[in-house]
């Protein structure tokens, strides 16, 4: 690459992103940011009226995390309260140690990096707050450590429950830590979405290797790599739809059958499960797990069936039911099958009736069968 290019590309490097954010997510920032610094002023006002600061100006920018990257490790609650006040308390332990104020600022924003990084709690308006401390005037000074409590904690507490009130109100998952996703067999083995592909461990393995710190939740982190793994699916497999691979011969049982009548079905068909209708309309699903399994003793083992001769399905069954509508790309359901352990699914219109069943067995064989199709193509020689 020549010289001119070179400096090129640098000049280009300036030029900056886009922000692919919605105007509806653009406008909760605004408003929230508002709210958030509004009610914070006016609690300070009204508690620290005496005193003087009662709101400082690195609030600004804690709100610009709070309300407009909520989802950002920089933004969560330990981040703000924690951020802040450690600064506070490093900012004013240098202002009254060392008499130079340029060597006592620089020095205190250096040693509160280092301090927020060592207790996970890096909040970057927490740089201004350590400067605050000390070229803050007399009026910040002459506090002492009590501007570590009031205002820094006081505005810093009541900005992080208005962040929590407004981003719950308006939709956003806030806080936004590290979610544990529980093993549906209860096994130490990975998920099989994990088995192949993005796994925890390999974007854990690569932070460590950039050895950088990456403003992004590591479990966003991965669910992003996840998500594009998946487009990246749908582009090679196609939209195969669920009524292109579903059971449409579908065996149901009614709410009120017997659970006899229902075993016999379930036996007769060789089936692990059966959708539940009631009126026409789907109700729930019944499972051979459910019929030996009581709810009351989940870890007592049954040698026979847990109903007796006059209990009906609507007894047993699992009201709450995950479903797929015909038009339903299958790449959709994959995460369900491979991360939730669901081993059927009933596919239904728009009036939950039932159309037909998907499986993972299913699944597995329409995969199979598409990935020997392109194979025969690829092998076939092309038409003259």
């Amino acid at each position: 690459m020549s010289t001119v290019s070179s400096i090129h590309v640098w000049f280009r490097s300036f030029v900056p992103q886009s922000i692919p954010v919605s105007w509806r997510e653009r406008l909760f920032s605004c408003v929230g940011a508002f709210i958030g610094l509004m009610a914070t002023e006016m609690i300070g006002h009204h508690s620290l009226a005496s005193l003087n600061p009662w709101f400082v100006a690195p609030m600004g920018a804690s709100a610009v995390l709070l309300f407009a990257v909520p989802a950002s490790p920089l933004a969560q609650p330990w981040s703000i309260v924690g951020g802040n006040m450690v600064s506070a308390t490093i900012g004013v332990s240098c202002a009254q140690l060392i008499a130079a104020p340029g060597m006592a600022a620089a020095l205190a924003v250096a040693l509160s990096i280092a301090a927020m990084m060592k207790l996970r709690c890096l909040h970057p308006p927490g740089g201004a707050v350590a400067l605050t401390s000390v070229l803050g005037g007399t009026a910040v000074t002459g506090l002492g450590y009590q501007f570590v409590i009031w205002p820094i904690g006081l505005n810093s507490l009541c900005l992080l429950v208005m962040a929590l009130f407004f981003n719950h109100l308006a939709g956003r998952r806030y806080p936004h830590g590290e979610a544990l996703a529980a093993h549906p067999h209860g096994t130490a083995d990975a998920l099989p979405g994990e088995r192949l592909g993005v796994r925890p461990a390999d974007v854990e393995a690569v932070l460590e290797e950039r050895g950088e710190f990456v403003d992004m939740n590591r479990e966003d982190l991965e669910g992003l790599l996840v998500a594009l793994e998946r487009r990246i699916h749908r582009r090679f497999f196609g939209e195969l739809r669920c009524a292109d691979v579903m059971s449409a011969d579908v065996v149901c049982v009614d709410a009120s059958a017997s659970l006899v009548e229902t075993w016999t079905l379930l036996t007769r068909h060789q089936a692990k499960a059966l959708p539940v209708i009631d009126a026409g309309r789907l109700a729930g699903i019944l499972s051979l797990h459910d019929l030996f399994v009581s709810r009351a003793r989940p870890h007592k083992l049954d040698a026979s069936p847990v109903f007796s001769a006059d209990s009906r399905v609507r007894d047993l069954m699992s009201a709450s039911v995950t479903t797929a509508g015909p038009e339903q790309a299958v790449i959709e359901l994959l995460p369900l099958f491979a991360e939730q352990g669901l081993h059927h699914v009933p596919v239904v219109d728009a009036g939950r009736r039932v159309l037909g069943m998907l499986s993972h067995s299913a699944l597995i064989a329409a995969l199979y069968r598409m990935r020997i199709e392109e194979a025969l193509e690829g092998a076939l020689p092309a038409a003259a």
